[in-house]
């Protein structure tokens, strides 16, 4: 019966223990999967792209660039986890307020997207690159639009 038990109770701690890499898409930060029903929130844009947040160019340069794809960046999700931090829903979130100019990985996302759409991506295309992490190879010094 001892063994039975133990068994049993190793059996619990491997399950346990291996549960964080039974489900990876569990860990998908929030996104639409669809374009937006209604308008959405306004990004930053003009004057507002100014102060201690913009201090580089390439800063006012991928608001820019979001500016032109909030569909887009609405069906994309965000690999900073702002959407538990800050309760972001998409990618588009990050870019309505100063946080997409204080994160780089908010920012190489946008610049992604911008980038594969001019290429004829589609938002699901553009996700599954972003899953992949096809991003993080986006050099922000040389984003322009």
């Amino acid at each position: 019966m001892k063994r039975i038990l133990g068994l049993f109770a190793l059996g619990l701690v491997t399950i346990a223990a291996s549960a964080q890499w039974s489900n990876p898409a569990a860990d998908i930060p929030a996104y639409n999967a669809k374009p937006p029903a209604k308008p959405l929130p306004p990004m930053l844009a003009g004057d507002q792209l100014t102060g201690p947040y913009f201090s580089h160019p390439y800063q006012v340069t991928v608001y820019k660039m979001a500016a032109k794809i909030p569909a887009v960046l609405h069906q994309q999700p965000c690999y900073c986890h702002c959407d538990r931090a800050l309760g972001h829903n998409s990618l588009h979130s990050c870019f309505e307020g100063t946080h997409g100019a204080a994160c780089s990985t908010c920012m190489r996302e946008a610049v992604y997207a911008y980038q594969q759409t001019q290429k004829g991506k589609s938002p699901a295309q553009i996700r599954t690159g972003i899953l992949r992490g096809d991003f993080e190879e986006v050099d922000l010094e040389n984003a322009s639009l």
